[in-house]
């Protein structure tokens, strides 16, 4: 089964287990067999063996602040609420207390995650009935406001480190599925564009860290090449780069892009996107700088579009007066896995180089 733009859902499912190491765990596995109808359908069930999982280590929990009208003390006495309790002549104290309790954000919006799912169609019966059982388990869990939760401010340490695949997965099926129209309804996307877009470049990113660790792949800042007295404009953007590789003293930059349509078409001309063009030259001409401030030659771009429908396989080259090339290339996602894996190998700086070699040879 495919997703829009012709993208196996298997496939999603291969570029997942790249861009969390957790899914390569055994409890995942049948996953990887299991055919899916559709996105959500697969989401579904990789949160319900999360959750399985999770659940035989127990939830998480952590100290939050509760506060209740109690018959004996616990924890401060709230003197203002106590006085008002005994003016509604009833026997009780107000307390302030902490209570260890699994009623905290990480299990709310996993919870919350489920409920959405359980009424998306897109999910199969037999699978809502399995994790509608799980959530017996949440019964003291709140169902918190998905559209509220500031995914940026959960930060995950050695106890909540499994939560983070999870809530992932969550943010995925959350930005697809309260997509509203004007008229406030809900529209369910196969997988919005900007899902894929931050899938596709962080799969790219762990491809080469796993398969290529002698490159040392990571995402890099680029400092502006600025004259040593002159201080750096806070108006300046950040250049940080999707990707950077390095072999010996080549560096390649990639840019992992995924838009419906690689090209922008002007009048009926084709051309590359200008704003990424733009952003790889700045990338590749700051980044390719000597001490003394000429270009070296030895910094190359690329933009890596994912392949669309219309457009089909693009491959340009760019050479520069001071010998960098930017190149740009496509990645066809619908292919087998193994094959977008031969051809990420081929944009590697092993062959990169091997190409450059033959250019000015």
């Amino acid at each position: 089964m495919t997703i829009d733009k012709g993208i196996p859902i298997k496939n999603i499912f291969y570029m997942l287990t790249y861009a969390f190491k957790e899914l390569n765990r055994e409890h995942y596995k049948r996953v990887e067999t299991e055919n899916f109808g559709n996105i959500h359908d697969m989401f579904a069930e990789i949160l319900y063996l999360g959750i399985s999982y999770l659940l035989k280590q127990g939830l998480h929990r952590e100290y939050v602040d509760c506060e209740d009208t109690l018959s004996t003390l616990r924890g401060k006495l709230d003197v203002r609420a106590t006085i008002k309790e005994k003016m509604r002549q009833t026997a009780k104290l107000a307390c302030a207390f902490d209570e260890f309790s699994s009623n905290n954000i990480f299990n709310q919006v996993l919870k919350a995650t489920v409920v959405l799912l359980l009424g998306c169609g897109d999910v199969k019966s037999a699978r809502k009935g399995k994790i509608r059982k799980l959530m017996l388990f949440f019964e003291n869990v709140e169902n918190v406001e998905l559209k509220s939760v500031r995914w940026s401010s959960l930060r995950y340490d050695r106890n909540t480190q499994t939560y983070q695949m999870l809530h992932s997965i969550c943010y995925f099926v959350v930005f697809d599925l309260l997509l509203t129209t004007e008229n406030g309804n809900q529209q369910v996307p196969m997988f919005s564009d900007e899902n894929m877009a931050l899938l596709f470049q962080r799969f790219i990113l762990e491809y080469y860290r796993r398969e290529h660790p002698d490159y040392g792949a990571k995402g890099c800042r680029v400092k502006w090449n600025l004259d040593e007295d002159e201080v750096p404009s806070s108006l300046l953007p950040t250049m940080n780069t999707d990707v950077t590789l390095r072999l010996g003293d080549r560096t390649l930059i990639i840019d992992a892009k995924y838009y419906s349509h690689t090209l922008q078409e002007n009048f009926g001309k084709q051309t590359i996107h200008s704003v990424n063009l733009y952003q790889i030259y700045a990338y590749v001409t700051n980044e390719d700088i000597d001490k003394n401030g000429y270009q070296k030659g030895n910094v190359d771009g690329m933009l890596l579009y994912a392949m669309t429908e219309k457009y089909g396989k693009k491959s340009e080259r760019i050479k520069l007066k001071a010998g960098n090339v930017i190149y740009v290339k496509t990645l066809d996602l619908s292919q087998d896995f193994e094959e977008i894996k031969k051809q990420l190998d081929e944009f590697a700086p092993v062959s990169y180089t091997h190409l450059r070699a033959h250019e000015t040879s």
